[in-house]
């Protein structure tokens, strides 16, 4: 009988397995043979022989350039979005709000963190653009020109301004668990003992979330890293940050080196996995402390 119900168990394993095998024939043929086809792409010329030629020519000014500019702007918008993503989640979690304040946050934010692409460079073009309707109203209702002001969405900055749509709302996703995670008795442990509200902030609250607010960190610089679609959509070629770079290098201009492009993309490659792997270890350390 023991034996019988062995086998039948054996039987049934392979038919568990085939829940996730949409999920790892997805991963192979999207995520990790395009992944290897950019890893060996990026040592080989166009003939298939090896080659650190495509290496060597990421260092030229307007390469490093492009690596410098996509740096800061990732910075840039994940200083933001964590200060003011954090900002926002703290006031519903400890601010006092109406509870029915949390529940529709939560949800626009998990669909703005994942709102990006032509979508939303058309969303804010025709929102802040140089005709659009903040604009125009700003400027016939109250005479404030904007663009004389020296805004210009289509720039850096205002780049800045569209990631931040997207990084706000997932900063608010993944640090509000954190603050829920801080135990009433800490607090109340630092009252007995005098601590005012910005000394348990100071001395215990934050350094158990420092692990989480630098783990978002490195999640929202790589998220910001690796958008394309937003950036060529709502700057086109003229902006020299490395995923705008690297379209044009695949795609095939008068100049394109698909090889180069391969090369490209592995540098973005080592960055987002530096940024992920450091996020993935700070959030495990982060998750013992609020255990």
């Amino acid at each position: 009988m023991a034996k019988d119900t062995v086998r039948r168990a054996r039987r049934r394993l392979p038919l568990e397995w085939l829940g996730i095998l949409p999920f790892a024939i997805f991963a192979v043929l999207f995520l990790i043979l395009p992944t290897m086809r950019i890893v060996i792409g990026a040592f080989q010329t166009a003939d298939g022989s090896f080659t650190f030629q495509n290496m060597l020519d990421l260092n030229t000014p307007s390469i490093v350039n492009a690596y410098w500019t996509s740096i800061k702007l990732s910075l840039i918008t994940a200083g933001l979005g964590c200060a003011i993503g954090f900002a926002m989640a703290a006031a519903v979690v400890f601010g006092g709000l109406p509870k029915g304040v949390r529940s529709p946050l939560l949800t626009f934010s998990g669909v703005a963190s994942n709102f990006a692409g032509v979508p939303l460079a058309f969303a804010f073009i025709a929102t802040l653009g140089p005709a659009g309707l903040i604009t125009i109203w700003l400027r016939t209702e109250f005479g404030i020109n904007l663009r004389g002001m020296g805004f210009n969405l289509l720039s850096f900055w205002g780049l800045v301004i569209t990631y931040l749509f997207f990084q706000i709302p997932l900063m608010i996703l993944i640090i509000i668990p954190a603050l829920d995670g801080l135990k009433r008795e800490w607090r109340e442990a630092a009252a007995v003992l005098g601590a005012t509200g910005a000394q348990y902030w100071r001395m215990v609250a934050l350094p158990i979330l420092f692990p989480s607010l630098l783990g978002t960190f490195a999640l929202l610089f790589a998220n910001a890293f690796g958008a394309v679609a937003t950036a060529f959509a709502l700057t086109g070629p003229q902006l020299n940050i490395v995923p705008i770079k690297l379209f044009a290098q695949i795609r095939g201009d008068v100049l394109g080196n698909p090889n180069l492009g391969f090369a490209l993309a592995f540098g973005m490659i080592v960055i987002t996995v530096i940024a992920n792997t450091i996020y993935i270890v700070l959030r495990v350390r982060s998750e013992r402390w609020l255990k």
